[in-house]
């Protein structure tokens, strides 16, 4: 069962508003807490200072879990700054929700907290799970630095979920919204090589998941929240377009990607991450949408 009360941090985010119009008709009361300032949400701004740890703790008093979805993004290019704002949105502020919800939580509270499957670097072919090694690299630092910020809550005995989401598909944010329109218009393809292997969850089966962490208490530690089935770009694109029913045919070669987009192409539209949901799968978890395919023409009602 969902927990009764959950608050949620990036409530007002792609998956966070998703979340939490899930949790309500599950009948959860819902405290939003979110990084912009929203009538009637906990502002927490961790990068900035603008932390109310009053608040906070106050917001979290009696709630049975947190799932903890705020971060800067990571779309565009790096500049030092801006990578130094990806860390700390999501190191410290995960650290604060931590260890606020380990000081005044109920016993036994329950925190998912996101994480990405950038913890596994470029790894190329190779299979990966929850037990594989992490990788190289600047997300790869940031997912584990943002893993660890969690120990907090599991010391003063809260389950501790940390859920590492795939490229998620849904037409209210993400990767998806920026590929429609040169899709639409026959200007999509590949993006280097086409190889690298891409691991994604369409924001339903993402929203289920999480409730699905929230409610069975087996499930701990880090979970690939994933489909089964990753795909490699050039598999991806050639799905999207089929769907559109548009041309796919224009190469932006790797060189002019890490031109436009400097490291962060690298590590994300270059990076290869071929991952699986076994911890998930083990757990009884069902897809509702296995195929990307399927995914995709559920999104976009096509």
């Amino acid at each position: 069962m969902t927990p009764r009360r959950v608050a949620v941090t990036g409530a007002s985010g792609f998956v966070g508003s998703a979340l939490v119009a899930a949790l309500r008709r599950d009948g959860s009361e819902v405290v939003t807490i979110s990084r912009r300032a929203i009538e009637g949400q906990l502002q927490h701004e961790p990068a900035s200072g603008g932390i109310d740890v009053n608040g906070l703790a106050d917001a979290l008093k009696g709630v049975h879990a947190v799932v903890h979805l705020a971060g800067a993004a990571i779309g565009r290019r790096w500049t030092a700054g801006r990578k130094r704002e990806i860390l700390e949105s999501r190191v410290q502020g995960t650290r604060l929700i931590a260890e606020t919800l380990g000081r005044v939580g109920p016993p036994s509270p329950v925190l998912v907290s996101a994480s990405a499957v950038g913890y596994y670097g470029d790894r190329g072919d190779e299979w990966l799970d929850e037990e594989s090694a992490p990788g190289a690299g600047f997300l790869a630092g940031v997912a584990v630095a943002w893993e660890r910020a969690t120990e907090p809550a599991h010391a003063a005995g809260a389950r501790v979920v940390r859920l590492r989401f795939g490229i998620v598909l849904g037409t209210a944010g993400g990767t998806l919204p920026r590929l429609l329109t040169p899709f639409s218009l026959g200007a999509g393809g590949r993006l280097g090589s086409g190889r690298q292997w891409m691991s994604w969850i369409s924001v339903d089966d993402l929203v289920a998941a999480i409730r699905f962490a929230l409610a069975t208490r087996a499930l701990s530690g880090a979970v690939n929240a994933v489909s089964a089935s990753p795909v490699t770009n050039a598999e991806f694109t050639a799905t999207l377009a089929r769907v559109l029913a548009r041309p796919a045919f224009v190469h932006l070669p790797a060189m002019a990607l890490r031109l436009l987009f400097g490291q962060m192409a690298v590590e994300t539209l270059l990076a290869s991450q071929r991952v699986r949901p076994a911890r998930l799968e083990r757990a009884g978890f069902a897809f509702a949408q296995p195929s990307l395919e399927g995914a995709l023409r559920h999104v976009l009602g096509r």
